[in-house]
């Protein structure tokens, strides 16, 4: 009974129109940022390194080089905060998490493009 609840209720809090992207893509993720009674988006743009979960607590990371510096993010899929992921490419991987990119620097961080 109780699962039952708490799956309707999942599926209120899930967004229809989610984006189809996989683990190694190039996102531009679009975040609504909250700054006292000002809103504004803003855009973080960088590599898929993993995804975990599945429905409402789909979450992902994404990876970018800030000034010499890694820096990562984790984002709910569902959020209402994200107002829209982008695809910007898609890379040829093998794995399912690329926790490795976080030891290289440079073009050893580059990813094969996948061709369409």
């Amino acid at each position: 009974m109780s699962h039952k609840i708490m799956n309707l209720v999942d599926q209120a809090s899930m967004k229809a129109d989610a984006p189809e992207f996989e683990v190694g893509d190039t996102v531009d993720v679009h975040c609504l940022i909250h700054e006292g009674e000002k809103k504004r988006t803003q855009v973080f743009t960088g590599t898929v390194i993993g995804r975990s979960g599945s429905g409402v607590r789909e979450m992902f990371i994404v990876r970018r080089i800030v000034a010499g510096k890694g820096v990562e993010r984790k984002f709910p899929v569902h959020s209402p905060r994200i107002s829209k992921i982008e695809v910007k490419r898609s890379s040829v991987v093998h794995r399912a998490k690329l926790y490795f990119l976080r030891d290289r620097v440079g073009k050893a961080v580059r990813l094969k493009e996948r061709r369409k």
